[in-house]
C-alpha cells in the first residue's frame, strides 16, 4: 500500500491510490523516513524553539503550574500527560523521559499543512468538542482559514523545516505549537474535498502542491464510544453500507479489532472508541451515530456514556 496506513478502517480512503512514493500516516514511519526533520517529535525541542519555559524532569520550573508529558511519544493519546500544580506535585510525578513546559491556555486546534521546500502551501484547521477524560464528542473540520495560526506557525515552519516537502500536522493551543507530526490526520481526508488525495500523492511524487480546493466546506467527524470493559463485534457490512448512504454522511469507520482484547487497543481513559462517522452535515452524522449505538447497545440507556474520542 503506497500510503502506509496501519489502521484497516482507514484504508478505504486510499484504495484507489497508485504511486511509487511512500506516504506516511504513522509517526513511526515518518520518524524513519525523514531523519533531517525527525527532531520535531522531540516535544521539548519544539517548546524551546518557541522560547517557552521548558526542561526535562530533574530541572526546576521557574513557577507552577506547568504541563508535563513525555519528551517523545509516537503512539499519541496523551499518555502520561498531566498538569503539575506545585513542587510537591512535581516530585510525586517525576518520570524519566518526561519534561515540563509552560501551561498554555486558549483554543486547541489541529492543523494539516501541505509544505513544499519548507514553505506552507495549504492549511486546514480542526477543533474538537471535548467530552471529558481525554475524549471528544466530535471534530469540526473548518472551511475558514485561521490567520493567526497560519501567520505564527507558518513563520515557525519556514524557520525550522527548510527543505521539507510533505504533509505536516501541528497541534496548537492559543496558536503555540505543542506537537508536530510529519504526516496528515488520516481520520478525515474525505472531508478535505474532491481531489485532495490526488493532490497529496502529487506532492510526494513531484514536490508540487496543486489542489483547486473548490468545494471547501465545514465537515464533521463524529465519534461513538463504549465502555472499555467488554468485547465488541463489528456490525454487519450491510448495516454499515446502509448508514453510509444516509444524508450528510461521507464515510464510516469501525475503529477496533474484534479479534483483540480491549486492553490491547490504544484508547483514551474516557472509553473504548467503536466508530467514527464523517460527514458534511452534523445532524446527519449524529443520526448515523445513533444507528450504530443502537446496534452495539440495543435499547439500553447509554446516555451517561462519554461518546467522544481523542485524536
Amino acid at each position: 500500500m503506497p500510503i502506509c496506513e496501519a489502521d484497516p478502517w482507514r484504508l478505504q480512503y486510499f484504495a484507489e491510490v497508485e504511486t511509487a512514493a511512500n506516504i506516511p500516516t504513522e509517526d513511526s514511519d515518518a520518524w524513519q523516513w525523514y531523519p533531517a526533520q525527525r527532531w520535531v517529535y522531540d516535544k521539548l525541542a519544539v517548546a524551546l524553539s518557541q522560547n517557552l519555559d521548558a526542561g526535562p524532569h530533574g530541572t526546576a520550573p521557574p513557577r507552577f503550574p506547568v504541563f508535563s508529558k513525555p519528551i517523545v511519544n509516537l503512539r499519541g493519546m496523551g499518555v502520561g500527560s498531566r498538569v503539575l500544580h506545585s513542587q510537591a506535585d512535581y516530585e510525586e510525578h517525576y518520570a524519566p523521559g518526561h519534561f515540563w513546559m509552560t501551561l498554555l491556555d486558549g483554543r486547541h486546534v489541529s492543523s494539516d499543512v501541505a509544505v513544499v521546500d519548507g514553505e506552507p502551501r495549504w492549511w486546514r484547521h480542526v477543533t474538537g468538542k471535548p467530552a471529558g477524560e481525554g475524549t471528544f464528542d466530535y471534530w469540526t473540520v473548518h472551511a475558514a482559514p485561521d490567520a493567526g495560526i497560519e501567520a505564527r506557525c507558518g513563520q515557525w515552519v519556514r524557520a525550522h523545516l527548510a527543505g521539507y516537502c510533505g504533509m505536516l500536522n501541528l497541534e496548537t493551543i492559543g496558536g503555540i505549537i505543542i506537537e508536530a507530526h510529519l504526516r496528515f490526520a488520516d481520520q478525515w481526508p474525505d472531508l478535505y474535498g474532491a481531489g485532495w488525495i490526488g493532490a497529496l500523492v502529487r506532492l510526494y511524487e513531484t514536490r508540487i502542491w496543486d489542489f483547486a480546493d473548490g468545494d471547501r466546506r465545514d465537515g464533521y467527524s463524529v465519534v461513538l464510544f463504549g465502555p472499555g470493559t467488554r468485547r465488541y463485534r463489528h456490525p454487519p457490512r450491510a448495516l454499515v453500507e446502509d448508514i453510509k448512504r444516509m444524508d450528510g454522511v461521507s464515510s464510516v469507520q469501525i475503529t477496533f479489532h474484534e479479534d483483540r482484547a480491549p486492553e490491547r487497543h490504544a484508547m483514551p481513559p474516557g472509553g473504548f472508541r467503536l466508530a467514527i462517522v464523517n460527514g458534511f452535515d452534523l445532524a446527519g452524522a449524529l443520526a448515523a451515530r445513533e444507528r450504530l449505538k443502537e446496534h452495539f447497545f440495543g435499547s439500553r440507556d447509554f446516555a451517561s456514556l462519554n461518546p467522544g474520542h481523542a485524536l
